[in-house]
């Protein structure tokens, strides 16, 4: 009799032990679909990641995605949203260079970009490159030094808005070749690229994946891009570095995150679905297509690299006295 109660008694803590937490951990992501956080509109680079990301992840997960895109404040009122959720593994965010680099780097936040979050991996990098009207007669970045330094003032750059990393690669340019172009904001990429090609702009620094189909169809020209070698798409199009600008670089980054506190049994269960969904061959080739390499890490190197970034471009706002309170 005594050791029927002794094994009823086990049985009893067992059961309280596996609380509804844990059971939840444990039947991840079986409970309900998850929401994916996207920190732009729809339809651009960022949504069209997120949309064959999640796609593929929603295949090796068994669970259905949802995609919501959360625009506005350069991302801020996404990665809010995403920080202040319940760490279940539920609601997840797109992060990218502006949630959690540029945007970190010159405004203080509602959040912060490292401890209010949990790396899962990173999805992959765009280059960015240095693309100016056809009207302006320069064929190369040394020509198109010369030109602006001789004109001080009288160019200007366009940018997907202040503090972005469009704006801040401009800055760097300016800081390392000591020319000025005056620097125009705008509501986002697209509306940029726009007035470029309108020659209301003659220059910027666009990501190569938002770029590309422009500078394919001749409509701007490229100088430059960012990064250690050439991109494949464009193989005629020169590094900074080669053309004597070392150090010069600056990245689109795309990359998934979690409220900070994920347990780690669900941590997990997101960093074995991303690693599977990186390994496609048919990923692969769909972003490549669109300029982006695939960059797979763990969270460890993930959330390193972040705070590099944040740290990379703390310093370019400094030196360029850049104040972008807000």
């Amino acid at each position: 009799m005594r050791d029927m109660h002794r094994r009823t008694f086990v049985l009893a803590a067992s059961a309280a032990a596996a609380s509804p937490l844990a059971l939840a951990q444990a039947a991840y992501p079986a409970a309900k679909p998850i929401r994916y956080i996207v920190p732009v509109a729809a339809g651009g680079g960022a949504d069209m990641i997120a949309r064959n990301t999640c796609e593929r992840l929603s295949k090796v997960l068994g669970q259905a995605i949802s995609v919501e895109n959360i625009a506005g404040g350069s991302g801020v009122i996404a990665s809010q949203t995403a920080a202040r959720a319940q760490p279940d593994g539920y609601t997840l965010i797109q992060a990218y260079v502006a949630t959690h680099g540029t945007a970190p780097a010159t405004r203080k936040l509602p959040f912060d970009a490292l401890k209010d979050f949990t790396p899962i991996g990173m999805i992959g990098t765009a280059p960015n490159v240095l693309c100016v009207n056809p009207g302006v007669p320069v064929q190369d970045l040394k020509s198109f030094v010369a030109y602006v330094r001789a004109r001080p003032g009288k160019l200007a750059y366009g940018s997907a808005g202040a503090g972005t990393l469009t704006h801040l690669v401009g800055e760097l340019f300016k800081l390392q070749t000591g020319i000025f172009m005056t620097h125009i904001p705008y509501r986002g990429a697209a509306p940029a690229i726009v007035d470029l090609i309108a020659g209301q702009t003659q220059a910027s620094f666009p990501s190569l994946a938002g770029a590309s189909p422009h500078i394919r169809n001749g409509r701007i020209r490229p100088l430059a891009v960012t990064g250690p070698k050439r991109h494949p798409l464009f193989p005629e199009v020169p590094t900074f570095a080669e053309l004597g600008l070392p150090g010069f670089d600056g990245e689109q980054w795309y990359g998934i995150m979690g409220p900070a506190g994920l347990p780690a049994p669900v941590t997990k269960t997101l960093v074995d679905a991303l690693g599977a969904v990186l390994a496609q061959p048919d990923f692969q080739e769909k972003l490549s297509a669109e300029a982006v390499a695939l960059r797979p890490m763990t969270p460890e190197v993930f959330a390193a690299y972040i705070k590099a970034d944040i740290e990379r471009w703390t310093k370019v706002a400094r030196e360029r006295k850049l104040d972008l309170e807000s």
